[in-house]
C-alpha cells in the first residue's frame, strides 16, 4: 500500500489520496496504540510491510467496526470471551477501497494485483473523476 500511495501520489500535483486504515480490533487497538502501530514495523520479517506516513488510522466500538465491516463486506472474526491482556488472533479479509472525494465506492482491490497496476488503475480513476468534475 506503500508503494501505491508514492506511486499515484508522485503522478499528481499535490498527494490525492487520503489513505484510511481501519482496525478490525476495536478491543486492543485504541487511538493511541493504532498510532504506535502504524508507525512501526508490525511485522519485523517483512521489511516491505513498514506503513506508510500518511496512513491515517480509524478505530471505534465493537458495534462501529462491525457495522462498517458489513457495509464494506469485510469478514472479521475476533474469539468469543477474551479477557483484558490475553493474546489471540483477528481472522480478517484485506482489501483496498478507492472511494472517490464524494466519498462514493469506485473499487475494491485484493492482493491479486501488484502495486503498479493497482496505482495505474487508481491514477486512471483519478483522471476520470477529475476530467468529469472540471469546471
Amino acid at each position: 500500500m506503500a508503494q501505491i500511495i508514492d506511486v499515484v501520489n508522485d503522478h499528481g500535483r499535490k498527494p490525492v489520496l487520503t489513505p484510511l486504515f481501519i482496525t478490525c480490533d476495536p478491543n486492543r487497538d485504541d487511538p493511541a496504540s493504532l498510532k504506535k502501530y502504524l508507525a512501526g514495523n508490525p511485522l519485523q520479517d517483512h521489511p516491505d510491510s513498514e506503513f506508510h506516513p500518511d496512513i491515517i488510522g480509524l478505530t471505534g466500538t465493537y458495534d462501529d467496526i462491525r457495522q462498517t465491516c458489513k457495509a464494506f463486506r469485510v469478514y472479521f472474526s475476533t474469539p468469543p470471551n477474551v479477557k483484558p491482556g490475553q493474546d489471540y488472533l483477528v481472522d480478517h479479509s484485506i482489501f483496498f477501497y478507492l472511494m472517490d472525494p464524494e466519498n462514493n465506492f469506485v473499487e475494491v482491490y485484493g492482493r491479486n494485483l501488484g502495486y503498479d497496476d493497482t496505482a495505474k488503475r487508481i491514477s486512471d480513476h483519478i483522471k476520470d473523476w477529475e476530467k468529469a468534475h472540471q469546471e
